[in-house]
């Protein structure tokens, strides 16, 4: 047997239940679209994943319904409750389990999210996270009637100000702050919270976004499970966060993921290709097309070639009506059509290779050493689990794969502490700490 020396030999993993907007689950299992959006299906889901010590339950947003080609999408769940007034009502049926609500600070005024923030806080005796996103797209931007107002240049520094007064606020203190985008006089109106306060993640990817979060989140929402891609990321993240002045090991990195188990190898795969084939629906498969295309390409066969005529707008495109002019369509129409043309995909094929994602597919053993591996080596501190349906979806990891976490010792038998932040094994409040200006 060969032994490895682990960087971090006694890591313990973190699960989070993470909802994204799909379409990530097996639709027609559902007799009614409206229980997505149900208190009782959120209900049982939270309190599966609480039975199986899932650190928290993290929640996407979107600030406008999504669209496809004009019109409000079919492919994807388009909208969500409001995530602090859900976990106000979640809090309540719960007892240890974190909330992370995922909230944009463009088109949100800090003094009145602060308190919001506060009163989930209070309710729910420090059991939140904040998921800090920017956005600067005039699509969005219209829902607010207040078009492209903030340049996409300036996303960070707008929101470094509006993260500063809220953390203020937090720390109980007035604040009259007069900065580039803010300027504001304001008393703090609900108590400090129970963990200082709420925990900060963020998930930008860019060179910048790295940067924003080394120097103020404490937990990353990450796109890399590849294993060697994974440890890279997270060695990345540590370079910059002892280069903010921060100890290494002080951020969560947690991507997201899937997990399908069987009895056997082979019964776990089919499982997982069963779940693919139903997921991914001729309608979905053609919609990845039509984003580049622009244009209805519902008279094509999703297992021929793929469409012989050109993107209707070279410039741009348009996904859940986000106009994007970095993307190239005519580029990236001939680079499929030359990926198809050497692998021989039909469109099914090549967009399922587009799509192709890291999961972890295999028996409860099996799955438990390769998350196991990864916490140990330090390429991950936990995942945020996407569930194969709904409200179901978290009992079969919760039931077989938890035990198996635990009898390699990289799982809790219960929850360390009370709050979001003990759970999480995370200092006091850093973010504040290492840069407590806001511009006066």
């Amino acid at each position: 047997m060969v032994t490895i020396d682990y960087r971090r030999p006694d890591a313990q993993l973190h699960l989070n239940g993470f909802f994204p907007f799909g379409p990530n689950y097996v639709w027609d299992d559902m007799d009614r679209p409206e229980a997505y959006y149900e208190f009782d299906g959120f209900v049982r889901l939270a309190q599966a994943a609480e039975r199986g010590l899932f650190t928290a339950i993290f929640l996407g947003d979107s600030q406008r319904l999504r669209e496809h080609l004009g019109k409000i999408t079919d492919t994807a769940v388009t909208g969500r409750p409001d995530q602090l007034v859900l976990f106000a009502h979640l809090a309540a049926v719960t007892e240890r389990i974190g909330f992370v609500a995922t909230l944009n600070t463009t088109y949100s005024d800090p003094v009145d999210l602060a308190r919001r923030i506060a009163t989930v806080e209070a309710l729910s005796r420090g059991r939140v996270g904040w998921n800090v996103v920017t956005t600067d797209n005039a699509w969005t931007g219209e829902n607010f009637r207040r078009g492209a107002y903030l340049d996409h240049s300036q996303r960070y520094r707008h929101a470094l100000e509006h993260l500063r007064i809220a953390q203020r606020l937090w720390e109980q203190e007035t604040v009259d702050a007069h900065g580039e985008f803010y300027d504001v006089r304001a008393r703090p109106s609900v108590g400090r919270s129970a963990q200082g306060q709420p925990v900060l993640f963020q998930a930008g990817e860019s060179g910048e976004g790295r940067d924003f979060a080394a120097r103020h989140a404490e937990a990353i929402f990450s796109r890399y499970l590849d294993f060697d891609a994974a440890l890279a990321f997270a060695d990345d993240i540590a370079d910059r966060v002892e280069a903010a002045g921060r100890p290494r090991d002080d951020i969560r990195i947690i991507p997201a993921a899937r997990i399908t188990l069987g009895d056997t190898a082979a019964e776990a795969e089919e499982r997982a290709a069963w779940f693919g084939r139903r997921v991914w629906t001729p309608r979905r498969v053609l919609a990845v097309l039509e984003s580049v295309w622009g244009c209805d390409l519902s008279a094509y066969d999703v297992d021929g070639p793929l469409p012989d005529l050109d993107p209707v707008d070279p410039e741009q495109t348009k996904t859940h009506g986000v106009v994007n002019s970095r993307d190239q369509p005519l580029r990236t129409a001939a680079a499929w059509r030359t990926l198809s043309a050497e692998r021989g995909f039909t469109i099914r094929q090549l967009v399922a290779h587009l799509n192709r994602g890291i999961e972890f597919v295999g028996t409860p053993a099996s799955v438990a050493d390769e998350l196991a591996h990864y916490v140990r080596a330090g390429a991950i501190d936990g995942l945020n689990l996407v569930p194969n349906s709904v409200p179901t979806g978290f009992d079969e990891v919760v039931d077989r794969l938890v035990p198996a976490l635990q009898e390699r010792g990289v799982y809790p038998d219960e929850y360390p502490g009370a709050t979001l932040r003990q759970n999480l094994g995370l200092r006091p409040p850093v973010a504040y700490r290492t840069d407590r200006a806001v511009p006066a």
